[in-house]
């Protein structure tokens, strides 16, 4: 469980950039709520990745 928790903020980032790659492929680069959506969990997974990260290691 330790392990996964390490890991979440990494997972997060690699959510937010698989629908923003997969919006590119589609073409669907004009719905807003989806690019919105996938930059707050690159954001949310870089800071979570942080404070994370801080606390296990202390």
């Amino acid at each position: 469980m330790k392990g996964l928790l390490k890991n979440l903020g990494l997972i997060l980032i690699l959510i937010g950039v698989a629908v923003l790659v997969a919006c590119a492929f589609t073409g669907n680069v004009n719905n807003n709520s989806i690019l919105g959506g996938s930059i707050a969990a690159i954001i949310l997974g870089l800071i979570s990745y942080i404070v994370i990260n801080k606390r296990i290691t202390e």
